[in-house]
């Protein structure tokens, strides 16, 4: 598959990401992000502990929507504070070196288990991060769930 970054508007970046790309991590956790994916995330982006035991990659513009929604949610609210909680804690702000590497932190590598073999996955306004492992038992269940996953979508107001 192809992996794809878009930008639109001028003045403000609206970044719809696409495909998979696999890469390896070294030694030290740095990763090549993925060319195309660089464009639209620039110089600097956060990463985050994400659903599914996967890392969730966002460019600067879209992290700010996210903490706005953040925000919003009652401090009175357990889960809502858990929820919070869960995404803030292990939020890093990484840069691109040179070689279009970033540093993945420790604590994040160590939450997605990623040990070699990486999978980038975009997914709208977010990238991904996946071992091969998990990315691949993930999927494999697609073809089995799918049909009750479009189902459900309805229940949201999305239809085909």
């Amino acid at each position: 598959m192809v992996a794809s970054g878009y930008k639109w508007g001028k003045g403000g970046t609206i970044a719809m990401f696409m495909g998979e790309y696999g890469h390896t991590i070294d030694a030290k956790g740095r990763i090549i992000v993925p060319a195309k994916f660089r464009e639209s995330l620039g110089d600097n982006f956060i990463i985050t502990k994400g659903l599914d035991n996967c890392l969730f990659v966002y460019t600067n513009e879209e992290w700010q929507r996210f903490e706005e929604k953040l925000k919003t949610l009652p401090l009175t609210n357990k889960n809502a504070r858990t929820f919070t909680r869960f995404f803030l804690a292990g939020a890093a702000d990484v840069e691109l070196d040179k070689q279009g590497r970033i540093l993945i932190p420790s604590v994040l590598r160590e939450f997605a288990s990623l040990q070699k073999d990486v999978v980038f996955v975009g997914v709208g306004s977010r990238i991904e991060i996946w071992s091969k492992e998990s990315w691949n038992d993930s999927i494999s269940n697609y073809d089995d769930n799918m049909d009750e996953v479009a189902e459900n979508m309805d229940s949201l107001g999305f239809t085909i």
